[in-house]
């Protein structure tokens, strides 16, 4: 942060080399090391101040004199508003699809559909890009080929990259979210909640996907934080002024102020998604260890009489 440091290590250092050129330091924030000397101000506090000020709200400007931190706070609701829509319809979308793949597991149906969710996987993105502005913008002429436009005419323009963004990620979120649901379906309480004559739906619906939700949202919220990134290919193919083509277009001129700032936010960004995930499995885990301690308490309070009428309703069924 405050400098660079440019020689031979100490412990490297030997007395029979020959110095050719001097340890140098090369201090990027000499005014910062001079009002810390100068002044009475503790050098953490300074160091703070300039991860809040400088860093966070200052971004520094671009090869062409733009103002990087103006961009990004400018272009991230372009990203947004991709981004947003295709991950709530393609979360709805994939918890639909498995716990459909799960209601009818061992049949036809689910061995298509896992068919169907790895052929999807093995299409790259370009293909959905490409196919879909073939498609719906030059053949059948639904929606534009590309271009923004602000307010609620950028409706017009967002449908496509939206459809694509959620057909493209259907098929390995299905997959794993079928995996979450066939996990919990083959756990006790639900062949406790199946003895007691529920039907499958409700076993599907009320415990099932209701205990499944804790690691498919404990694995969601890695994901939320980096919405604001946008997405790089949809945005430079459908040409949206978002976060995605601002990051493109700067590796393409080279402009290292850019690909700094958005390597650093991206960073900030993922550790702050990691510190949520966190937090939402010891919430998990305090739920959980309070269901297991609320069963655990009316077994014993029921005693032999809750295990004469388990064995009743299974004798029944």
């Amino acid at each position: 942060l405050m400098g660079l440091y440019q020689g031979i290590p100490l412990t490297q250092q030997s007395t029979l080399d020959i110095r050719h050129q001097p340890d140098i330091i090369f201090l990027y924030r000499r005014a910062i090391l001079d009002y810390w000397c100068e002044g009475a101000d503790d050098l953490r506090a300074i160091v703070r101040h300039v991860l809040i000020h400088e860093i966070g709200h200052h971004f520094g400007f671009s090869d062409d004199g733009r103002d990087i931190a103006r961009e990004i706070r400018t272009r991230m609701w372009p990203s947004l508003a991709i981004a947003l829509p295709a991950f709530a319809v393609g979360l709805a979308t994939a918890i639909s699809v498995a716990l459909m793949l799960v209601l009818f597991r061992a049949t036809a149906l689910d061995a298509g559909g896992v068919a169907v969710c790895v052929f999807l996987m093995s299409i790259s993105m370009l293909f959905y890009i490409i196919g879909g502005q073939f498609l719906a913008s030059k053949l059948w002429h639904w929606v534009p080929i590309s271009g923004y436009a602000g307010g609620f005419r950028a409706a017009k323009f967002l449908v496509l990259p939206v459809l694509i963004g959620v057909t493209s990620g259907i098929g390995a979120s299905s997959r794993w979210y079928r995996t979450i649901f066939l996990e919990e379906a083959g756990k006790d309480y639900v062949r406790t909640a199946r003895a007691k004559g529920l039907s499958e739906l409700r076993v599907m619906f009320r415990h099932v996907l209701k205990n499944a939700m804790i690691p498919i949202l404990t694995g969601v919220v890695v994901v939320i934080p980096t919405l604001f990134l946008g997405n790089l290919l949809l945005e430079s193919f459908f040409g949206i002024p978002g976060l995605g083509s601002f990051t493109i277009d700067a590796i393409q001129a080279q402009d290292f102020s850019i690909v700094r700032a958005m390597v650093f936010l991206g960073s900030v960004l993922y550790i702050g998604g990691l510190l949520l995930t966190a937090k939402g499995i010891r919430a998990g885990k305090t739920i959980a260890d309070g269901f297991r301690g609320s069963g655990a308490k009316g077994k014993a309070e029921g005693g032999p009489a809750n295990a004469a009428g388990g064995a009743g309703v299974a004798a029944d069924q």
